[in-house]
């Protein structure tokens, strides 16, 4: 029998555009939407009021955390105390380690998974530093974390991280990377092997994707062959690339070519490919200041940008303008990064940092935001039953409740939930016509213990990036605090 859920505001979906629905209902039965509209009469096996609240499609993250968040310590630093983030030369040479032990891996993944529930994610693709582990991330790590998802009901596109290089810091103080191929190998190897295991499952919940670590990381047989697997196994490639200077001036020096211009190259840039960032294009005022073709090139390859626009501005940058990435045809999508998941709240930041770079407030996209965290997610991963709520659609959506007078007046319900609000007002997440959240509840989950392992595990990632700083300062040099502590 069906299950119909009410609420004030309905985000529906009509020709093509999302559409609102003022007193209305979403009807689901199985994983599958029924009815979305004003007058359903028909019998119900359960129904669900919610009042005064925004129903929506499922958000999509395509670069959501799943890890311990460091942006909380390092969006803070100098140039200095930067490079005591990444690994000394020493460091990878001599004494590489993993931070923590498998058990609790599995705990980190669980704990940011529940964060992802909590701020209405209802599908997502992960991303995890690889700063604290020996290298990247082993084949066993993502069969538990899709165990873990599964169990949770979230929608998960997954895949071991990979590389054949890492970020460091030479003796000399310079930025650079060093290179480990064997281990570059054995972990597309560990990715193929997740294709297979996912296959195997035959969850509809746990897809497989090739997720290789960042541009300036990967030697050019390892693109090469990524894109070779993509081709092969028809899977998605997320590959982090366009996101800084450093990484083009690296790209630049070895190659000869911009990484756009690599990405081409080595066969990579195409429908499959998801580009989180995409900030460094040649129209980035640090780079050329123009639009010289990255744009045209961008749209005509089918590829897909992930915006994080939250977590850019927290460390300073931004899409130089989503109305021109829009306007040239880019497909875009989001993603959160860091902590919080809250893609309300990085929908306001980027809403807000366009007016400031247009110089004009309606610049200010809301539809357009609000389409790329559904619409332009599912077109990210070939899923047109996802991102909208009509019939015929995957029975994904969520709910923000507006009841709180602190929400403030509604003229439009979106433009409250995003000006006044965030993601912590989700009351509701249905998953492929499961609840997985209701009212700030995960049926068997204890978000007590779930808080404080959280800040736990948080200590010894803090801790331990003493040892890999070239120069060994304490945590508290690396990562001073707002105020100086009065000691008792």
């Amino acid at each position: 029998m069906p299950t119909k859920v009410t609420a004030r505001y309905v985000l529906g979906h009509h020709n093509g555009h999302h559409v609102l629905l003022e007193n209305a209902c979403v009807v689901y039965s199985g994983h599958t939407i029924e009815y979305v509209g004003h007058d359903y009469t028909g019998p119900v096996d359960e129904e669900r009021r919610l009042g005064e609240a925004l129903l929506m499609p499922g958000l999509i993250d395509l670069d959501a955390l799943t890890d311990i968040d460091h942006l909380i310590l390092d969006s803070w630093a100098g140039a200095e105390q930067t490079k005591g983030h990444q690994w000394s030369e020493d460091y990878f040479q001599n004494r590489r380690a993993d931070v923590f032990t498998a058990e609790e891996r599995q705990q980190i993944r669980e704990y940011a998974l529940i964060q992802l529930v909590l701020h209405g994610i209802t599908t997502y693709m992960p991303i995890a530093s690889e700063v604290h582990s020996e290298w990247a991330e082993p084949l066993e790590e993502l069969v538990g974390m899709a165990e873990t998802s599964s169990r949770l009901g979230l929608r998960a596109f997954l895949g071991p991280a990979y590389r054949s290089g890492v970020n460091v810091v030479l003796d000399t103080g310079e930025r650079s990377v060093m290179f480990d191929d064997g281990r570059g190998r054995e972990g597309l190897a560990d990715a193929l092997r997740f294709i297979d295991h996912a296959s195997e499952l035959n969850d509809p919940l746990v897809n497989a994707v090739l997720l290789p670590c960042r541009i300036e990381t990967l030697d050019i047989e390892m693109l090469k062959a990524t894109a070779a697997a993509s081709s092969e196994r028809n899977v998605l490639v997320r590959l982090h690339s366009l996101q800084g200077l450093v990484e083009r001036e690296l790209i630049l020096d070895w190659h000869g070519v911009t990484p756009l211009e690599l990405l081409d190259q080595v066969g990579l840039l195409n429908e499959r490919l998801l580009i989180p960032h995409a900030t460094y294009t040649d129209r980035n005022p640090a780079v050329h200041g123009e639009d010289r073709g990255d744009l045209a090139r961008l749209a005509g390859s089918g590829a897909s940008i992930i915006h994080c626009p939250l977590t850019s501005m927290r460390y300073g940058s931004t899409l130089d303008s989503f109305n021109a990435y829009k306007e040239a045809g880019i497909n875009i999508s989001l993603g959160t990064d860091s902590f919080p998941p809250d893609l309300i709240r990085g929908i306001d930041a980027g809403v807000q940092l366009a007016k400031i770079l247009a110089g004009t407030n309606d610049a200010g996209d809301v539809a357009g935001y609000i389409d790329a965290a559904t619409l332009g997610g599912a077109h990210a991963l070939k899923r047109p039953d996802l991102g909208r709520l009509e019939p015929g659609a995957q029975a994904d959506m969520v709910a923000f409740s507006l009841a709180d007078i602190r929400d403030g007046v509604h003229a439009d319900p979106l433009r409250t939930l995003l000006l006044n609000g965030t993601a912590r007002q989700a009351v509701l997440s249905v998953v492929a016509g499961r609840t997985i959240m209701a009212d700030g509840v995960i049926a068997g989950v204890d978000l007590d213990h779930w808080r404080l392992k959280g800040q736990e595990l948080f200590e010894k990632m803090r801790s331990a990036y003493t040892v890999r700083d070239a120069r060994n300062r304490p945590a508290d040099e690396l990562f001073p605090p707002v105020y100086a502590r009065l000691e008792r």
